[in-house]
């Protein structure tokens, strides 16, 4: 199948990099100094579950510059960069093409797909702690991956288009890839949405990575409220989470470096344009629709607003 990146970011490029190592047609789709990189120097990973290492060629291009018809198309954009995708899959796609949202932000699958209802557009999230460490060079603090995707209750697709999903499925276990193709995307997706989302939250909040996480502390205890709170809001929402998930994200943050941190951190910290609205202030409205109390949140956000973190 041809897989298309759209979004060779650390997530993006390491999910492409992975598929590409394992003998996968990959394309990826980037831009400015890290797209001058692959396309000079291929791509570098290092301290993956895979050791290092650096494939070199790749094919590598900016997103306009693509005119192929992809199998599957991994959107890993950020957010704010969400319409670039969406003009990708409007020029590209065709009713055979599998689309698969990796962003950390809930629910862009099913917003995707009212944009685009002939396509087969799934949910999804990942699980992966990495960091474009120089350009065409991304680095892993964890060993970690695993992405998660499927079809929304009720979602239909045809004979080929699920001839597909399970193929992805195959491909990322090949490439040493946890591939979770789940009937439950809404649920996990959210589960994932647990621990992002504070970890943003309460990063930024604190100034600090995992490792002031990973001990008894404020901004553990912080973290675990908060975590609390979504568990509180999936309640309302009838999603099912397990009972454990307090415990589940503290295993998830036991197995990162202590230097790790989040890309909303790191956006915030270069004066980047950030995924705050989406990880951070959309807690706000879903607890407002769903009636469910946020107190925490509420100060955590109260005083990123008062930074101007927009």
């Amino acid at each position: 199948m041809k897989y298309v990146i759209a979004g060779s970011g650390a997530v993006g490029g390491s999910i492409g990099a992975f598929l590409a190592k394992a003998g996968k047609d990959v394309v990826f789709l980037a831009r400015n100094a890290h797209l001058k990189a692959l396309q000079e120097k291929g791509i570098t990973m290092k301290h993956t579950a895979k050791g290092d290492f650096t494939l070199h060629p790749v094919k590598a291009m900016r997103m306009e510059e693509y005119q192929d018809t992809p199998d599957v198309l991994f959107v890993c954009v950020k957010g704010y960069s969400l319409h670039e995708a969406a003009e990708l899959i409007r020029r590209t796609a065709v009713s055979e093409t599998i689309v698969i949202p990796v962003l950390n932000i809930f629910g862009t699958g099913e917003r995707l797909q009212r944009e685009f209802p002939e396509l087969t557009v799934t949910d999804g999230c990942i699980y992966v702690a990495a960091h474009i460490s120089a350009p065409g060079e991304i680095t892993h603090g964890g060993d970690i991956f695993r992405v998660v995707y499927g079809l929304r209750p009720g979602q239909q697709a045809g004979e080929e288009q699920l001839k597909k999903l399970s193929q992805v499925k195959r491909d990322l276990d090949e490439s040493g890839i946890y591939g979770d193709y789940t009937d439950q995307v809404k649920r996990d997706a959210f589960k994932k949405f647990t621990y992002v989302s504070p970890m943003a939250a309460a990063g930024e909040y604190f100034h600090a990575q995992a490792g002031a996480f990973q001990k008894e502390g404020e901004p553990r205890k912080t973290f675990i409220a908060m975590v609390k709170e979504l568990q509180a809001l999936a309640e309302a929402m009838e999603l099912g989470l397990q009972a454990d998930i307090v415990e589940a994200n503290l295993k998830i943050l036991a197995d990162l470096s202590p230097e790790a941190g989040t890309s909303m951190q790191r956006d915030i910290a270069r004066g980047n344009a950030s995924e705050i609205e989406g990880l951070v202030y959309e807690v706000e409205r879903l607890a407002a629709d769903y009636g469910v109390d946020i107190p925490v949140y509420k100060r955590i956000m109260k005083e990123l607003k008062a930074r101007g973190l927009k």
